[in-house]
């Protein structure tokens, strides 16, 4: 069962049970970051087992709505570590004295909790993505400036040292004048269908039912939104393998370190063909080559399918993006750079070249000998103590998911071969109104955005 499965069918918290020892924690208190951690579900139980291993680190409180969950992560380590445990994000906040907090929800609770941690002043470790519409992200960096909090968004390649090398190789010119990036042609999100049957359940009247529904449609409880939840429209973008907002948060995060656009997007957005409900891939018998960077997650793909389409979009620069590629081609979770001199494909902490001296230098980093989360939650840590930005900064992190939310907009909006026009600056279509409509959403009563 590949990791996208397991959190979607989670329940409490046995991965922690793999954990037997933790790192002592030898930072005086005087200089401990404390911590407490929001949704305690697979992703989450990553974080923790990371955050053990950094020492300034101290974990003082978790919360979560659903109370298995709570009481399983109690039993594990909490009462042993003296974990203070909630069953509401604002009772912990409000309560608990916290430098920071690791935000791991659903997606479509992420920037309400987000939100209400940094008005506290609160340092916020979002997990991706950061945000569920572009009024959202707009709204939570703006939030965060006001503040003055550091943000850390969960795309973590961007404290990988091999992927940032690869990237600054890029931005530097080490292949020329870059004419166009290629990456995976992502599966979007389903649409709930409103005939569904609902079986009678105690949870529908119960408040963490409505607490876990947070800005969106109230539904009766059906075990499907409530596992299943990353799949559908109304809580995420496609949070998939292979999905726009699963794999594609660090695949277009990765495009946008490596042509330097982390303060801006593309200028033009194109649906190449009619949306279709497809296999993530072809899986077609063929030789796959040992250049090919995305091989170890072709298997991870199988069985995925959904709405699919090919979006191209362009950046002011004259750069074109292409989003084409299936899940058992490519880099799935990266890209490829084609400059005039050749290209260099970037994926989590592995690339490839053409020609392969571009990537012989004496300076190349190993790859990472230590949890993929571990130097990015370090990083975080760091920021805290020197209120510098994070690696994941919350305006590139809301600029790459502008990236997800567009492809997801053109697919919905039907439009093929139609230029839709995008002011990055604004960060509105300037000649389709109908796309403006769906930069945000209406939120239900009770969980809107702090004023």
């Amino acid at each position: 069962m590949h990791r996208r499965t397991f959190i979607k069918s989670i329940l409490v918290f046995p991965l922690i049970l793999t954990s037997s020892k933790t790192k002592a924690n030898s930072v005086p208190p005087s200089e401990q970051i404390l911590i407490g951690v929001i949704g305690l579900g697979g992703r989450a139980q990553e974080l923790v087992k990371t955050s053990f291993q950094i020492p300034e680190i101290r974990i003082t409180a978790i919360c979560d709505c659903f109370k298995p969950r709570v009481d399983s992560a109690m039993k594990v380590f909490g009462e042993e570590k003296g974990w203070k445990p909630y069953f509401h994000p604002i009772e912990m906040l409000d309560k608990e004295k916290l430098d920071g907090v690791i935000v791991a929800t659903t997606t479509h609770a992420r920037a309400w909790i987000s939100a209400h941690a940094i008005i506290r002043n609160i340092d916020v470790y979002m997990e991706k993505p950061m945000a569920l519409t572009v009024e959202e992200g707009r709204y939570l960096v703006n939030l965060a400036r006001k503040y003055k909090r550091v943000v850390q968004v969960g795309t973590q390649q961007r404290s990988i040292p091999l992927n940032n090398w690869a990237s600054d190789l890029v931005k530097n010119g080490a292949i020329g004048k870059v004419k166009k990036v290629v990456s995976a042609n992502f599966v979007g999100p389903l649409k709930w269908d409103e005939t569904t049957q609902y079986p009678e359940s105690p949870y529908t009247n119960q408040e963490w039912w409505d607490l876990w529904t947070n800005q969106a449609v109230f539904r009766p409880y059906h075990e499907d939104l409530h596992r299943g939840w990353a799949k559908w429209w109304d809580y995420d973008g496609g949070g998939v393998s292979f999905g726009v907002t699963g794999w594609g948060a660090h695949a277009y995060d990765q495009i946008q370190r490596g042509l330097g656009t982390d303060n801006t997007g593309p200028v033009e957005i194109v649906l190449e063909e009619p949306v279709q409900n497809l296999p993530a891939g072809r899986f077609e018998p063929r030789e796959i080559s040992p250049d090919e960077t995305g091989a170890p997650y072709y298997p991870m793909t199988k069985g995925i399918q959904g709405p699919r389409a090919k979006v191209r979009m362009k950046y002011e620069s004259g750069v074109e993006l292409e989003l084409h590629y299936d899940s058992d081609n490519g880099p799935g979770l990266g890209c490829i750079f084609v400059g005039e001199n050749g290209s260099i494909e970037i994926n989590r902490d592995a690339v490839s070249s053409k020609p392969k001296d571009i990537l012989q230098r004496p300076d190349r980093p190993e790859t990472l000998s230590v949890p993929e989360s571990l130097p990015h939650i370090k990083n975080w840590v760091d920021c805290i103590k020197s209120r510098k930005p994070c690696s994941a900064d919350i305006e590139a992190g809301h600029r790459s998911n502008t990236l997800c939310i567009l492809v997801n907009i053109v697919r919905e909006l039907g439009r093929v071969g139609e230029t839709l026009k995008w002011d990055p600056n604004s960060e509105k279509f300037t000649n389709c109104n109908d796309g403006n409509l769906v930069l945000s959403r209406p939120r239900r009563k009770g969980y809107e955005l702090p004023s």
